[in-house]
């Protein structure tokens, strides 16, 4: 089995675009030492070979000894990385800016201290253009390190314009620890938990939120700070349900960086997600026309892309190109043309094509399973929930976790499965227990489901009729609201009780709605 220096190998040289790979033979040709020609006849072996094999590489390349293997690889991925660094340093402000400070370093051991210290100036206004903070404190140390171990013929100016410009950088590095930190919380919260499910999570993180945020005024921050402050809002607001200033704070994210628009491509991924996030809350407002027209921009933006688009921000991208066409799907009712927007989609979890994380691909087996489910495909929806009841890593999502598994009994209950609906019934409501995460939406479809089975055919539209009173007074309750976010069960009982398609109901809702829009404003 390959290990993970092989595999980190192996996805660095396949990610690489031909562009890359030219570039990277022309700065190796510098060498022709035998070193050279070993780590190349392995970038050439792993680059064409479908699937890694050290015992074939060794048979194909005896030149190659199975001891040696481990330092090629390693001088092999460092060789990589430096042309790549090289070749993209245009690219990353960051990167020009550390590579300055290691110029400033070695002019200075050369005794040319004058000559370190123009560097260093040049480095100061790359890094305060793009907002570098971290870097720009870097630099002040570096030029007062040069000022008090030499004689360089500056006057006491520079040494107060040293000290005022590093406890400025202090103030603005503590702000920018406190808001990234508050950031990175709340979004693991909400990956961890979802919503806030009742009064309880939603004191616990307000409470959280307003004693973490820092005192600021919004006009006085520098540009990542302000980021880091409108996201910690959006996370915020994302989980406690409040999805008009959900939009509010995605878009003055998407702002920040409209006004400096060269930041955009300094940061493309960022920017990519403050939209991610304005087109979610659109979604969640049930916001049909403003999301289409937003997400036809948002599909749009590809046409920026050069052709040397990076493999981090290709999978960005498409992982929210396929998040939103899925919600469209949602929104519009269009489930048979659902069906066929997701294949492209299959193929790329399939293959593994952009190494989304688990959490990415649990979303989107659960809503491809909704897809399927809204089109009466319920064993293709079985197949997708089956993938996120086994999981491999518990505790991650668990929201979605929780109704994979209820939708999961629906789809049973529609295939006539009685005895799988029975027997699943428990598994569930042990499941929901052991997480403490039964609400009285859930606690109704369960006990519902679980009595399907001695139901009289004959008496079920009544039946139908009966859950679906007792579920929809919970429908604009802030915490009970939160199942529905999940999952449409009023549609679905609505379907049943009119023997209509799922989606066919769904459209018809959307029609009468259409006129007669009432609700958030955004």
């Amino acid at each position: 089995m390959p290990s993970q220096q092989t595999d980190q190998l192996i996805l660095l040289i396949r990610s690489m675009t031909k562009a890359e790979k030219r570039s990277f033979r022309l700065y190796v040709n510098r060498d022709h030492n035998a070193t050279y020609k070993l780590f190349m006849q392995l970038f050439d072996y792993i680059e064409s070979a479908k699937n890694y094999k050290e015992a074939e590489l060794l048979k194909k390349i005896p030149q190659i000894k199975k001891v040696q293997l481990s330092n090629i690889k390693a001088n092999l991925m460092k060789q990589i990385l430096s042309n790549l660094r090289h070749l993209h340093k245009q690219d990353y402000a960051d990167i020009t800016i550390r590579e300055m400070l290691d110029y400033a370093k070695l002019l200075q051991s050369k005794g040319m201290t004058k000559a370190s210290l123009d560097m260093l100036e040049k480095a100061r206004k790359l890094a305060e253009t793009n907002h570098e903070t971290v870097l720009l404190y870097e630099i002040i140390d570096a030029e007062r390190k040069i000022e008090t171990q030499f004689i360089t013929g500056s006057s006491t100016v520079k040494a107060v314009r040293i000290h005022e410009q590093s406890q400025q950088i202090l103030t603005k590095l503590d702000i920018h620890d406190r808001l990234s930190n508050l950031s990175l919380m709340l979004y693991g919260m909400y990956l961890k938990y979802g919503y806030v499910k009742d009064k309880k999570d939603f004191e616990f993180v307000k409470d959280y939120f307003y004693n973490n945020l820092p005192d600021v005024k919004i006009g006085k921050l520098g540009f990542y700070e302000k980021i880091y402050y409108y996201q910690s809002f959006v996370w915020y607001y994302h989980m406690t349900q409040d999805f008009v200033n959900y939009y509010k704070y995605s878009q003055k994210w998407i702002e920040t960086f409209r006004d400096q628009p060269e930041l955009i491509k300094q940061d493309q991924i960022l920017y990519l997600k403050g939209m991610h996030n304005a087109l979610n809350a659109l979604y969640m407002a049930n916001k049909k026309e403003k999301f289409l027209q937003y997400f036809t921009n948002y599909l749009e933006y590809e046409d920026t892309f050069s052709e040397q688009i990076s493999e981090n921000l290709e999978a960005h991208y498409h992982l929210f190109k396929y998040v939103h066409q899925l919600n469209k799907t949602f929104l519009t009712g269009d489930y048979d043309g659902g069906v066929k927007d997701i294949k492209e989609l299959a193929e790329a979890l399939k293959k593994r094509k952009y190494a989304w994380d688990l959490n990415r691909e649990m979303v989107f087996y659960y809503k491809m399973a909704c897809v399927y489910f809204g089109a009466d495909d319920y064993n293709n929806a079985l197949e997708y929930l089956n993938m996120i009841s086994n999981s491999p890593i518990g505790g991650l999502r668990e929201d979605i976790q929780c109704f994979a598994r209820i939708l999961s009994l629906i789809s049973h209950y529609e295939l006539g499965n009685d005895f799988l609906v029975s027997y699943q019934i428990k598994s569930v409501y042990r499941f929901l227990t052991k997480m403490e995460d039964l609400q009285a939406v859930q606690r109704e479809i369960l006990s519902f489901i679980r009595n399907t089975p001695q139901m009289n055919r004959r008496d079920l539209k009544n039946e139908f009729k009966k859950i679906r009173s007792k579920l929809q007074k919970y429908q604009d309750d802030p915490y009970e609201r939160r199942p529905f976010l999940y999952l449409d069960i009023i549609s679905w009982l609505d379907s049943k009780i009119d023997d209509k398609r799922i989606q066919d109901v769904i459209k018809d809702k959307i029609s009468a709605a259409k006129n007669h829009q009432c609700g958030m404003s955004l």
